[in-house]
């Protein structure tokens, strides 16, 4: 009899050199380096250089990739003038995978000597310029220059969406989310991006699929459905009180529990103190309160850990950003890391083509029409 795993839980379909998720002994680490070191010491774009070019960037190296990055955020006009057909109602999910895919056949790979670094950067760098352009065209019918003077592509982000130089603690703690998000092994969206490039298609098709699979509430939405429920609650006892009767309900709470880390996520209290030190500095603690009395309820009634998207909705909250972007802000950092898996997929590559157990009819015969 045929063992089925649904979901793929607890199979192994490959090796990474990437990344471990919950490793005895090593826990989350990006090409052997802990998640807590990275958080706490290294920005974004250190991170990314990691995971695409196979090792940390020194100053120089660090300081020629910020330089590169900020001259590939520039929109191409024709890209700006597709953004501009998208209607306010649009999610900036959709906005990323229109921009992602109008830009591949601009700039194709393989062409003027673009590889998937080059796809990587460009996408990496230009995602929070379409966020920003689309946003303020849509919204203020303003259009922006896609460039600014901000060395991070945390600062360039809040630059854009507030039309005012970032505050330093809203920077600092975005780009460490980014970090945080920049890479999870084989999680859905990143065997999404496998299993296009297991198919020798280009980099651009590989991260438009992977933002398709990041788009559904069960994977990267988890932060916007978190954030709607902590803002649903005025004070502390109202949220524990009603998060009582959804367990007893069997509700489903989304930024709780996960597949693979059964003890905690170590990125949760990473971004738990980020929210924190946001809610205290700001004088507006009471979102973070919320969130301590829902994350208690369901540790006390349930024995469930929150995840990295639960306390990133209200550092992502506090720092001006609208929840509809919370997943998009995701995408622009996980780029990195599926860029990275796209590079290693490429290297030992075989296509990606499971089997599956047909419970359909029995063979039937087939009966022609008469009369037709």
């Amino acid at each position: 009899m045929t063992i089925i795993a649904k979901g793929l839980a607890g199979v192994t379909v490959g090796e990474t050199a990437i990344s471990t998720v919950g490793k005895a002994g090593a826990g989350l680490t990006y090409r052997g380096y802990s998640i807590q070191d990275l958080a706490r010491h290294a920005t974004f774009e250190e991170v990314a250089y990691l995971l695409i070019y196979g090792k940390l960037p020194n100053v120089s190296e660090l300081n020629a990739y910020q330089e590169r990055l900020a001259k590939l955020r520039e929109l191409p006009p024709p890209v700006c003038q597709v953004l501009e057909t998208l209607p306010m109602s649009t999610h900036p999910m959709d906005v990323l995978r229109t921009g992602a895919s109008m830009i591949g056949s601009l700039e194709p790979e393989g062409e003027n000597g673009r590889g998937a670094a080059y796809v990587a950067d460009r996408l990496i760098a230009s995602m929070t310029s379409m966020l920003g352009y689309w946003h303020r065209y849509a919204h203020r019918r303003q259009r922006v220059d896609t460039q600014s003077d901000e060395t991070t592509l945390a600062g360039h982000f809040l630059r854009l969406m507030n039309d005012a130089p970032p505050i330093e603690t809203a920077r600092r703690t975005l780009d460490t989310i980014f970090v945080l998000y920049a890479e999870h092994e084989f999680n859905a969206s990143t065997f999404t991006g496998r299993v296009v490039t297991s198919t020798l298609a280009d980099t651009y098709s590989a991260v438009v699929a992977a933002i398709g699979a990041l788009r559904g509430p069960l994977h990267g939405g988890a932060n916007e459905a978190a954030m709607e429920l902590i803002a649903s609650f005025e004070t502390p006892q109202e949220a524990e009180k009603s998060i009582k009767h959804m367990l007893d309900a069997r509700r489903l709470i989304m930024g709780f529990g996960h597949r693979v880390y059964k003890n905690g996520d170590p990125r949760s209290d990473i971004v738990k103190e980020l929210a924190r030190q946001l809610s205290y500095e700001s004088g507006n603690t009471m979102y973070f309160e919320i969130s301590e009395s829902i994350e208690n309820v369901i540790m006390r009634e349930k024995g469930l850990f929150p995840n990295l998207d639960f306390y990133s909705a209200t550092a992502y909250h506090l720092c001006g950003i609208p929840t509809v972007m919370f997943t998009p802000l995701f995408a622009v950092s996980r780029t990195s890391g599926w860029v990275a898996h796209v590079i290693e997929q490429r290297d030992d590559n075989s296509l990606i083509r499971p089997n599956a157990d047909y419970t359909g009819p029995p063979a039937q015969e087939f009966v022609e029409l008469q009369g037709r």
